[in-house]
């Protein structure tokens, strides 16, 4: 008879697989079921996904933006910058509950050369502020790469708006950064979720919000969904390089993670999330915020109307 330790490893084991099985499939082009070519949106042309793998997250974030114009395509110069990790939780790097410092970094770097006035960094968090930008490792890097960080938790610095077009949200009260900045980079790290079953662009701007707990009173999936309709980000870079498979969003320990050294960058977060979700071996239809936000007209879920842009590093 397995011991309980011995379950949780079959367990973990089982899951870890099923997790590599999304990746490949992502990157074979097998996203949905029909083996069609991706057509063209009624609307225009379709989004573009770039996925990279197999490279180090400076390496891919240099590769995938090189595909998208560089850095320079999205931020000019002169203009102010607000890139929004998740620093959610006060645990280290290797736990994969926050986005990756390195990854941070080399963003902030990329600004700057493009000419960037000022970059910010900020988080309303889950933890205990202080102690989650620095023990993500986060903050110092940050600072290191020139950028300013910012209290996501003084509440003086958020301003109640109105949600255009939201469904059950409405109204909120919005970090002025996120309302003011000339740019929007989102970089949220991914994993599984108990109530949003992924985190990644969409649910990661949960924190320039400032209260949280409306959400999950009031269809958690819809205002996720419905926020998007304020201002949706110019550029989203996700950290899937050894995401949370299990136990998120905090985690219990570095077993909850698999390694996929994988990074997906588009202007359409809905799509990033959708093949974030693929990769975590769900079906992006049956996570009602990427459909939600679909419906609202701020993205692509159907990974069939999305240029998926798949490279190889190694």
């Amino acid at each position: 008879m397995k011991t309980r330790r011995e379950f949780l490893k079959t367990t973990a084991a089982a899951g870890a697989m099923l997790s590599l099985a999304g990746l490949e499939r992502l990157f074979s082009a097998e996203t949905t079921s029909s083996p069609q070519p991706a057509p063209r949106s009624a609307d225009g042309p379709r989004p573009v996904l770039v996925a990279v793998r197999d490279g180090s997250r400076v390496a891919m974030l240099d590769r995938a933006l090189a595909e998208l114009g560089g850095m320079g395509a999205f931020v000019k110069r002169g203009q102010t910058v607000v890139v929004k990790p998740n620093i959610g939780w006060d645990v280290p790097p290797e736990r994969g509950a926050n986005t990756h410092p390195e990854l941070v970094a080399r963003i902030i770097e990329l600004c700057f050369e493009a000419g960037a006035r000022s970059v910010s960094v900020f988080d309303n968090t889950v933890d205990q502020w202080r102690r989650a930008y620095e023990t993500s490792g986060i903050e110092p890097a940050a600072k290191k790469a020139g950028a300013t960080i910012v209290n996501g938790k003084d509440e003086s610095l958020y301003r109640n708006v109105a949600i255009p077009n939201g469904v059950k949200l409405r109204e909120a009260k919005v970090h002025e950064l996120y309302l003011e900045a000339d740019v929007i980079i989102n970089v949220p790290v991914l994993k599984t979720h108990s109530g949003g079953i992924i985190t990644a662009c969409l649910k990661n701007l949960m924190g320039v919000v400032w209260d949280r707990r409306y959400y999950h009173a009031n269809d958690l999936h819809q205002c996720i969904a419905d926020f998007m309709t304020l201002r949706k980000p110019h550029l989203n870079i996700v950290d899937a390089y050894h995401p949370m498979v299990r136990n998120g969003p905090r985690g219990r320990s570095v077993e909850d993670c698999v390694e996929m050294r994988t990074l997906l960058v588009s202007t359409d977060g809905v799509a990033a999330d959708a093949a974030g979700a693929r990769m975590l071996n769900l079906d992006p239809a049956t996570i009602r915020h990427l459909t939600a936000a679909t419906e609202l007209g701020v993205g692509q879920v159907n990974l069939d109307l999305v240029e998926v842009r798949r490279i190889k590093l190694a």
